[in-house]
């Protein structure tokens, strides 16, 4: 099926960077964002059942956020304005690449996509005055699943591109447990 998208694999297993085809004229662009067939033949099948979307300002620092199975989730991200940084790690346990990070730029004038399946705590910095990030979800949010890893975890060491010290988190996100203490959790 041909395709006006670009599919990229990253340096975590099943991390995929999607660029789209954008037409451009005079009355602005278009691009298709998302094609469930074509997905599909990417090897990407995921049915997604929830559409989320958030606005931060600069040096704001959302995650690292997961769902524990049954109800993990797998996520389609894409910035509609501004620049973010995203972060995901690998929580899988059988990975080869677990407790490894990945980040990448996503931004409204890059309209690169990141899909991370599940088994990935997700997070992202907000590197312009404000963002506003979409992304799709494959399970229903579960409250009950919800779980998470601090973001200044000095053994993950992630660069957020923002001065930490004076990033604005939640005060849930920072007290989110250290990576080393939920390692047990994930391989048992």
């Amino acid at each position: 099926m041909p395709s006006d998208m670009n599919f990229s694999t990253c340096a975590l297993p099943g991390l995929v960077v999607i660029e789209p085809r954008v037409f451009e004229d005079s009355r602005g662009y278009f691009y298709e964002a998302y094609n469930e067939a074509v997905f599909a033949a990417q090897g990407i099948a995921n049915r997604f059942v929830q559409d989320n979307q958030s606005q931060s300002t600069y040096g704001v620092i959302r995650g690292l956020h997961f769902q524990r199975p049954p109800h993990a989730q797998a996520k389609l991200i894409r910035v509609m304005e501004g620049t973010i940084l995203d972060v995901v790690v690998d929580i899988r346990p059988d990975s080869p690449t677990f407790g490894q990070h990945f980040s990448l730029e996503l931004s409204a004038a890059n309209r690169r996509q990141l899909f991370i399946p599940a088994g990935f705590a997700h997070g992202f910095s907000v590197l312009s005055p404000t963002a506003a990030i979409l992304y799709k979800c494959d399970h229903l949010y579960n409250k009950e699943s919800e779980g998470g890893i601090r973001y200044n975890d000095p053994s993950l060491a992630i660069d957020w591109k923002v001065n930490v010290a004076e990033a604005t988190v939640s005060e849930r996100d920072a007290q989110l447990p250290l990576f080393s203490d939920l390692r047990a959790t994930f391989t048992a």
